[in-house]
Protein backbone atom coordinates (compact mmCIF):
# COMPACT_ATOMS: atom_id res chain seq x y z
CA UNK A 1 0.00 0.00 0.00
CA UNK A 2 1.60 2.96 -1.36
CA UNK A 3 1.59 6.07 1.70
CA UNK A 4 -0.80 8.19 -0.61
CA UNK A 5 -3.10 5.01 -0.08
CA UNK A 6 -2.83 4.99 3.84
CA UNK A 7 -3.03 8.47 4.38
CA UNK A 8 -6.49 8.33 2.56
CA UNK A 9 -7.60 5.90 4.71
CA UNK A 10 -6.77 7.92 8.08
CA UNK A 11 -8.90 10.78 8.93
CA UNK A 12 -5.65 12.20 9.54
CA UNK A 13 -1.58 11.26 8.54
CA UNK A 14 -0.31 10.90 12.08
CA UNK A 15 -2.15 8.43 12.31
CA UNK A 16 -0.72 6.20 10.90
CA UNK A 17 1.81 4.97 13.21
CA UNK A 18 0.77 6.15 16.41
CA UNK A 19 -0.14 3.01 18.25
CA UNK A 20 -0.61 5.13 21.85
CA UNK A 21 -3.44 6.45 20.13
CA UNK A 22 -4.72 2.80 18.86
CA UNK A 23 -3.96 1.29 22.29
CA UNK A 24 -6.31 4.52 23.87
CA UNK A 25 -9.08 3.34 21.61
CA UNK A 26 -9.68 7.28 20.35
CA UNK A 27 -11.79 7.58 18.07
CA UNK A 28 -11.65 10.56 14.97
CA UNK A 29 -15.00 12.57 14.95
CA UNK A 30 -13.89 15.51 12.78
CA UNK A 31 -10.72 16.92 11.87
CA UNK A 32 -10.14 20.19 9.80
CA UNK A 33 -7.51 22.99 9.82
CA UNK A 34 -6.94 23.73 13.17
CA UNK A 35 -10.00 22.10 14.64
CA UNK A 36 -10.50 18.62 16.08
CA UNK A 37 -12.41 16.40 18.13
CA UNK A 38 -11.70 12.99 19.34
CA UNK A 39 -13.20 10.24 22.17
CA UNK A 40 -12.21 7.88 24.11
CA UNK A 41 -14.02 5.80 26.39
CA UNK A 42 -12.76 5.05 29.88
CA UNK A 43 -11.34 1.36 30.29
CA UNK A 44 -10.46 -0.12 33.25
CA UNK A 45 -6.98 -0.05 32.70
CA UNK A 46 -6.92 4.01 32.46
CA UNK A 47 -7.78 3.97 36.07
CA UNK A 48 -5.41 5.05 38.73
CA UNK A 49 -5.73 3.75 42.34
CA UNK A 50 -8.90 5.64 43.33
CA UNK A 51 -10.99 4.10 40.23
CA UNK A 52 -11.07 6.95 38.23
CA UNK A 53 -9.48 8.12 35.17
CA UNK A 54 -5.75 8.32 35.47
CA UNK A 55 -4.55 11.99 34.68
CA UNK A 56 -2.01 10.72 32.28
CA UNK A 57 -4.65 9.46 30.54
CA UNK A 58 -7.13 12.50 30.25
CA UNK A 59 -3.62 14.26 29.06
CA UNK A 60 -2.85 11.66 26.04
CA UNK A 61 -6.59 12.49 25.08
CA UNK A 62 -6.09 15.91 25.13
CA UNK A 63 -2.54 16.04 23.50
CA UNK A 64 -3.54 13.61 21.13
CA UNK A 65 -6.39 16.47 19.78
CA UNK A 66 -3.66 18.64 20.13
CA UNK A 67 -1.14 17.07 17.69
CA UNK A 68 -4.33 16.90 15.34
CA UNK A 69 -5.13 20.75 15.58
CA UNK A 70 -1.93 21.42 14.42
CA UNK A 71 -0.71 19.72 11.97
CA UNK A 72 -2.57 19.20 8.32
CA UNK A 73 -4.78 16.24 8.39
CA UNK A 74 -2.55 15.43 4.81
CA UNK A 75 0.67 15.66 6.32
CA UNK A 76 3.94 17.23 5.49
CA UNK A 77 6.98 15.88 3.51
CA UNK A 78 8.79 19.15 4.83
CA UNK A 79 7.74 20.19 8.68
CA UNK A 80 5.63 18.55 11.86
CA UNK A 81 4.27 20.56 14.21
CA UNK A 82 5.10 19.63 17.81
CA UNK A 83 4.46 20.60 21.68
CA UNK A 84 6.99 23.62 22.71
CA UNK A 85 4.88 23.66 26.13
CA UNK A 86 1.96 22.59 27.92
CA UNK A 87 -0.68 23.41 30.71
CA UNK A 88 -3.41 21.10 32.06
CA UNK A 89 -5.93 22.02 34.79
CA UNK A 90 -7.91 19.13 36.26
CA UNK A 91 -11.20 19.72 36.80
CA UNK A 92 -13.61 17.02 37.60
CA UNK A 93 -12.99 13.23 37.97
CA UNK A 94 -12.87 11.45 34.56
CA UNK A 95 -15.59 8.36 35.53
CA UNK A 96 -15.22 4.85 34.37
CA UNK A 97 -17.00 3.63 31.49
CA UNK A 98 -18.02 7.19 30.42
CA UNK A 99 -17.20 8.70 26.71
CA UNK A 100 -14.58 11.11 27.02
CA UNK A 101 -14.33 13.93 24.03
CA UNK A 102 -11.14 16.02 23.70
CA UNK A 103 -12.67 19.20 21.61
CA UNK A 104 -8.47 21.63 20.09
CA UNK A 105 -9.09 24.67 18.32
CA UNK A 106 -6.23 26.95 16.59
CA UNK A 107 -6.53 30.45 19.32
CA UNK A 108 -3.17 32.11 17.47
CA UNK A 109 -1.04 31.25 15.04
CA UNK A 110 1.85 33.69 14.78
CA UNK A 111 4.79 32.51 11.67
CA UNK A 112 5.59 29.03 13.40
CA UNK A 113 4.38 29.43 16.63
CA UNK A 114 0.63 28.94 17.30
CA UNK A 115 -1.53 28.07 20.95
CA UNK A 116 -4.48 25.79 21.23
CA UNK A 117 -7.03 25.27 23.33
CA UNK A 118 -8.44 21.45 23.99
CA UNK A 119 -11.15 20.97 26.14
CA UNK A 120 -11.67 17.56 27.29
CA UNK A 121 -15.58 16.59 28.94
CA UNK A 122 -17.66 13.69 29.69
CA UNK A 123 -21.06 12.80 29.87
CA UNK A 124 -23.11 13.12 33.39
CA UNK A 125 -25.47 11.07 34.98
CA UNK A 126 -28.60 13.69 34.49
CA UNK A 127 -27.77 13.74 31.01
CA UNK A 128 -25.78 16.87 30.89
CA UNK A 129 -21.93 17.76 29.92
CA UNK A 130 -19.04 18.57 32.42
CA UNK A 131 -15.62 19.72 31.65
CA UNK A 132 -12.93 17.24 32.64
CA UNK A 133 -10.28 19.46 32.37
CA UNK A 134 -8.42 22.58 30.09
CA UNK A 135 -5.67 22.46 28.05
CA UNK A 136 -3.44 24.65 26.14
CA UNK A 137 -0.33 24.00 23.75
CA UNK A 138 1.94 25.97 22.43
CA UNK A 139 3.12 24.49 19.09
CA UNK A 140 6.15 25.11 17.51
CA UNK A 141 5.99 24.34 13.60
CA UNK A 142 10.38 22.57 12.88
CA UNK A 143 11.76 20.67 9.68
CA UNK A 144 10.86 16.82 9.55
CA UNK A 145 13.38 14.98 11.12
CA UNK A 146 15.64 13.04 8.84
CA UNK A 147 15.87 9.54 10.25
CA UNK A 148 12.16 9.01 9.67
Amino acid sequence: MSETQIDKALPHAILHNDYATQWMGIEVVEVSDGYAVITMTLRQEMLNGFGIAHGGMIFSLADTAFALSCNPAEGSKDTITVASGVDINFLKPGIPGRLLTATGRRVSQQGRSGIYDITVTQPTSDGGIETVAEFRGRSRTVPQPKNR
